[in-house]
């Protein structure tokens, strides 16, 4: 059985990081359903996909939110939860190898590192979401499930757009908050640069 891990959500200031992985005995039967990268896909397309995906492949779906991710980069940084959250699904899945979409600038590095903590052989590449199915599968069901997430916030506290730092919509719905919602990854050093001043003084005072 091959296995393939992907995230959505690593460059967001808004949200939760959904890491996925995607484990079948038949890459062919990806291939017939003409899985691609998920973000050269439509939002309907995508989630007709994952409807798919889910009816021929085992999945794993990890789910940090913007708090627990706060509290965990108090020690470590992205990468090294990346690093474990891969680790913690391949022991769940149980391949015989694993592709992923290496976050680390020395792929081999994190393959030598996962292939040691699980016994499992890893190809770990950049883009590899866009080279291999069972990646491009892993990153439509991160997709659709971290734009489940966002849709589940936008009800309960407003239209923040898309929750990355590039976003003018998200910008404007940050400044017009007059605390950080628990939602935003106050951490993140995408919410710095956005105004290149201390938190506590991006929110205007009540």
């Amino acid at each position: 059985m091959i296995a393939g891990i992907d995230e959505a959500g690593k460059g967001c200031v808004i949200g939760p990081l959904v890491v996925v992985g995607v484990a079948c005995d038949c890459e062919d039967c990806l291939k017939r359903i003409k899985v691609r990268d998920s973000k050269k896909l439509t939002k309907k397309r995508r989630e007709e996909l994952a409807e798919k995906i889910i009816k021929i492949a085992k999945i794993e779906i990890v789910k940090i939110n913007a708090e627990e991710l706060d509290k965990l980069m108090e020690a470590k940084t992205l990468n090294e939860i990346l690093k474990e959250t891969y680790e913690y699904i391949i022991k769940k899945l149980k391949p015989s190898i694993v592709f992923l979409d290496s976050p680390d600038v020395k792929p081999e590095r994190l393959a030598n590192y996962l292939k040691s903590a699980t016994g499992v052989k890893v190809v770990a590449e950049h883009k590899a979401d866009e080279k291999y199915p069972i990646v491009s599968s892993a990153s439509i069901i991160a997709k659709v499930e971290r734009d489940k997430e966002i849709e589940r916030l936008k009800e309960e506290f407003g239209d923040f757009g898309s929750g990355y730092a590039s976003d003018p919509k998200t910008i404007a719905y940050l400044k017009g908050q007059k605390e950080i919602p628990s939602f935003v990854r106050k951490k993140w050093k995408t919410l710095r640069k956005m105004t290149q001043k201390e938190l506590h003084n991006f929110f205007r005072t009540p």
